[in-house]
């Protein structure tokens, strides 16, 4: 089974986990309102309607992120690589006025993303079960990255605000293939590469804040394992925290974090209320962007390390991760 269209009839959404793809998000047709419930029109529905696509790998030595946002009034793209062996942090990052140029098609199994600049193309598209990214840019630049396997995503639809939504897409530990080109150097993936898929989007708050870890691997008894896990979105009596292991995702309690915001390159702790994950992260290298442009704002922390502590599995066995890859984030945005 199929759910054809997010929006019902009614121009409502209805809340929760969707245990079946989603074909459309025909977001048009929601009945958005103001907080005096006066309809908006198509323009502002239009204009208020926010998407965004990340993926990572994380191979033997490095970790690769990619990300392409449609806020309208702005589209971005950035992609970074970072090797652990040299500490080096490669990123390169673009912006498009009037997100000229930036298309997430609202098809969250199917739907193709795009970002050009120049010279620059960025592409993500379904691939057999899973995703295909090409990236294409001066400086060398060739990647060729898929995703699969992806054959057992969260998939979310909460409140947001007092009138809005989102609904995201989320998968985690699935296998990677291909390499990475940068400046006359490759970084191959490996039998043990993992990476993660967050495909997103809605009539967000106007202004949120949030962290949010994930990490993907391979255990020490050979078994997949991938993680997502966040706080301050997406909580209205609902989470998108979820544990893959194997390639089935397991849904976990909300989550905690605990760090200093003002000592970055301190031990992150993170927790679930459940008692399922216990881990720390140690960072090694960052992405950070900070952006001020009055109706638009970000200030963007994504950091790169490693987690090393325990999660337990549906029968409570508990699972030792040690060293394996991943990423923290902390963010505000006003969108």
């Amino acid at each position: 089974m199929t759910i054809k269209r997010l929006i019902n009839g009614k121009g409502q959404v209805i809340p929760g986990l969707l245990d079946e793809p989603v074909e459309e998000i025909n977001y048009l047709d929601y009945d958005l309102r103001t907080v005096m419930d006066r309809p908006r029109s198509k323009l502002a529905r239009r204009w208020r309607f926010n998407q965004f696509q990340f993926v990572s790998a994380m191979g033997p030595g490095w970790v690769f992120g990619l990300a392409v946002v449609d806020l309208k009034l702005l589209g971005s793209g950035f992609f970074y690589l970072y090797d652990f062996e040299t500490g080096q942090m490669m990123e390169q990052s673009f912006l498009q006025p009037l997100a000229r140029q930036t298309c997430i098609e609202p098809r969250p199994e199917e739907g193709v993303t795009r970002f050009r600049k120049g010279d620059v193309a960025v592409r993500i598209a379904p691939s057999a079960d899973g995703r295909t990214i090409t990236v294409s840019a001066p400086g060398g630049i060739r990647i060729e990255l898929t995703l699969s396997e992806d054959r057992d995503p969260l998939r979310l639809v909460c409140p947001a605000g007092y009138n809005g939504w989102v609904f995201t897409r989320k998968s985690a530990g699935l296998p990677v293939e291909g390499e990475v080109r940068w400046d006359h150097r490759i970084w191959r993936c490996d039998e043990q590469t993992r990476g993660s898929i967050d495909w997103s989007c809605g009539f967000m708050r106007r202004e949120t804040a949030w962290n949010w870890a994930c990490l993907a691997g391979q255990l020490a008894d050979g078994r997949s394992v991938g993680l997502n896990l966040a706080a301050g979105v997406n909580e209205t009596g609902m989470t998108e925290n979820a544990l893959w292991l194997d390639g089935v995702c397991h849904k976990l309690g909300a989550a905690r974090f605990r760090f200093d915001r003002y000592q970055p390159g301190g031990d992150w702790h993170v927790s679930t209320e459940d008692g399922r994950v216990d881990l720390h992260f140690v960072p090694a290298g960052v992405r950070k962007e900070k952006l001020d442009a009055w109706v638009l704002a970000s200030n963007f922390r994504q950091y790169v390390g490693s987690f090393s502590g325990t999660v337990t599995d549906e029968a409570g066995g508990k699972i030792e991760v040690k060293g394996l890859r991943g990423l923290m984030e902390d963010h505000f945005a006003r969108w």
